[in-house]
């Protein structure tokens, strides 16, 4: 078993998680002028291939670089990077996207945020593997004496749904956020617990 043969209901039951559904209270970070244009110019071109490699390549991508530039580039960013934690209980393999709060490009450090993308365009059916993996972070952030809560979103590119896990509490966004039109609030979320992170270092 691996992050994505989970549904929300087996991450729930196997690792004794309670859920809530909430409104976000999400901060505002209006994107550079640069992501703006390039969304703009590629985001139609992205849908209209629909293919989830063209989302994640010409939406995704640029708005989870845009918050490593938000930091100074103190960010690490992976894209298709393997997390194992426990292999035991199916706490491992690849997981879409991972940002940590560490420069380091080549090992995955803590504390990280893990976004997923929606197979088949399908949110709802994604949360599974994004529980799983925030799941997985949790372990793995905890370990190393960072006991964050862990931020996570399953996207299509165009249309995201946010999660936070203060273990052992899921809160799963009430909302779909959609880009271009909610970007500031995407952005807000995504950055946040690195805010938290840098602002609490010594």
């Amino acid at each position: 078993m691996a992050y994505s043969d989970f549904t929300l209901e087996q991450v729930l039951d196997q690792f004794q998680i309670t859920s809530s559904t909430s409104t976000f209270p999400l901060p505002s970070i209006a994107p550079t002028p640069e992501l703006a244009a390039t969304l703009k110019r590629y985001l139609p071109l992205a849908t209209s291939i629909s293919t989830e490699k063209a989302r994640n390549e010409l939406i995704v991508a640029p708005i989870l670089l845009e918050v490593r530039t938000l930091f100074q580039d103190q960010i690490s960013y992976f894209s298709g990077r393997t997390l194992t934690v426990d292999p035991g209980v199916g706490l491992n393999g690849e997981c879409d996207f991972l940002l940590s709060a560490d420069t380091n490009q080549t090992v995955v450090q803590s504390p990280i945020v893990v976004i997923v993308e929606a197979k088949n365009a399908d949110l709802a059916g994604g949360l599974g593997q994004c529980a799983a993996q925030m799941v997985g972070a949790h372990r793995f952030n905890d370990r190393r004496g960072h006991p964050y809560p862990i931020y996570g979103a399953v996207t299509t590119g165009t249309n995201w749904k946010l999660l936070t896990l203060t273990y052992p509490h899921l809160n799963i966004s009430l909302e779909e956020y959609l880009v271009p039109p909610q970007l500031s609030l995407v952005l807000g979320f995504l950055a946040e617990p690195f805010q938290a992170f840098f602002q609490a270092s010594p």
